[in-house]
């Protein structure tokens, strides 16, 4: 079947409770995607948990326990046609504990919706979400300024909200000229789906309007096959089906691959037997696309989420040490050589450590080279190890397999890109 319009993978992002799952729920019910009868049934699921008015939360949140907690924990998916686009869109959690998911679905998007409250405004949260969205390479961000009911529709609350955002963004290296900030009520439908009577202050797009106002994605088809996987599956009468969203080239039935690292270390080959994406099943897939695949010669307990499925003919490599610019966010004390914390980079999640120090630039300009420690604000070359196996690349060969996010002890503390590499051998 010919693929007709061009997928646009989504990410809603933002502070717990900020509303990102209703806003998601009204959007599918407005349009459409979620009938009345099973909106009534969602009704009285979430009267039933005692938490009334969750019903378009729980059109995303489907799990049970997120249900019963009220908070979103896996990435969850929903797919809406446009008029411009195929929608994909990705609820990441809110939650601190749950950054790690919320950071793969940052890696599989193009675009972003940052959702504010408009009673809260920016929150810690909300500042390293907008950081990882910048290191994960989001290069288009809207701004959902939400919960406009609660605070009596007031424009000058929006703008107040918008004025914090504006400066959040900047400061995380987005033009804000090009950003749209939109005033909604998830809960309400104000501007979600349908324009609001409660705003004529506001003229800008509904949220459905925005989707279609992201420019379409540059497909890196030319770049070699990518794909991280997210996941791996034993399914009946299929067998294993590694899925993942194929970050650059193509994906062909027949085609040779290589999944690196594997549990070995040193690569799994295989072919390419079938691909399949939102259930039909298709003969090839491009950098984009969210696929399951089953590939000849590849069991379950041969690979795991963070390995890459690569181009046989062309591989990616696995670093015995590599160069990077790193961005220290917010670190409590101070990094300095020997540190080693966990590095998320596409969906693989590897500890390393910083072996040298090569140079820094502080916030206010000044370069200093081999300098005995880093702090937040700080920009600076470092040499690192990576202790285990990581697939990576270096900016200039595939700046999709380059970008990483450091994580410790449960807080982002750092972000970055890999310059130069030093790769192990394969055999």
């Amino acid at each position: 079947m010919a693929k007709t319009k061009p997928i646009l993978n989504v990410v809603f992002v933002g502070h717990v409770d900020h509303g990102k799952s209703t806003t998601i729920g009204r959007l599918m019910f407005d349009s459409g995607k979620v009938s009345p009868e099973e909106l009534e049934k969602l009704k009285a699921e979430a009267q039933k948990h005692g938490k009334a008015g969750f019903e378009f939360a729980f059109v995303m949140d489907k799990f049970k326990e997120e249900r019963e907690r009220g908070v979103t924990i896996d990435l969850a998916y929903q797919k809406l046609i446009t008029n411009k686009y195929e929608v994909t869109i990705i609820d990441a959690p809110g939650h601190k504990d749950f950054v790690k998911n919320m950071i793969t679905g940052a890696s599989q998007a193009d675009v972003a919706f940052l959702t504010l409250s408009a009673k809260d405004g920016v929150q810690p949260q909300t500042k390293e979400h907008v950081w990882l969205l910048r290191t994960m390479g989001v290069g288009q961000v809207a701004v959902a300024i939400n919960k406009m009911d609660a605070v009596g529709y007031k424009e000058d609350i929006f703008n107040k909200v918008k004025a914090d955002a504006v400066t959040l963004l900047k400061q995380a290296g987005y033009k804000t000229d090009g950003v749209t900030f939109l005033a909604i009520s998830g809960q309400m439908g104000d501007n979600v789906v349908k324009k609001s009577t409660n705003m004529p202050w506001y003229k800008g797009p509904t949220i459905l309007e925005q989707l279609d106002l992201f420019a379409p994605p540059e497909k890196p088809t030319t770049l070699p096959l990518r794909m991280p996987l997210q996941d791996v599956y034993e399914i009946t009468g299929i067998g294993t089906v590694p899925v993942g969203k194929i970050e650059t080239g193509t994906m062909k039935v027949g085609q040779k691959v290589l999944i690196l690292p594997g549990r070995s270390g040193k690569g799994v080959e295989g072919e390419v037997r079938s691909v399949e994406m939102h259930h039909e099943q298709l003969t090839q897939a491009e950098a984009g696309d969210n696929v399951g695949v089953n590939i000849r010669g590849v069991g379950k307990k041969d690979i795991a989420r963070g390995d890459v499925v690569c181009d046989a003919a062309k591989p990616a490599t696995i670093a015995e040490e590599f160069v990077a610019q790193v961005a220290v966010i917010s670190h409590p004390t101070v990094i300095a050589k020997g540190y080693t914390p966990v590095f998320h980079v596409h969906t693989a999640q590897v500890p390393c450590q910083f072996i040298e120090l090569i140079e820094k630039t502080s916030p206010d300009g000044q370069t200093a080279k081999n300098p005995d420690f880093l702090k937040n604000g700080d920009v600076a070359k470092v040499r690192i190890k990576p202790i285990g196996n990581l697939v990576l690349e270096t900016q200039a060969t595939n700046p999709h397999m380059a970008r990483f996010a450091i994580r410790d002890a449960g807080a982002t503390v750092a972000a970055g890109v890999c310059i130069e590499i030093k790769a192990k051998p394969l055999k």
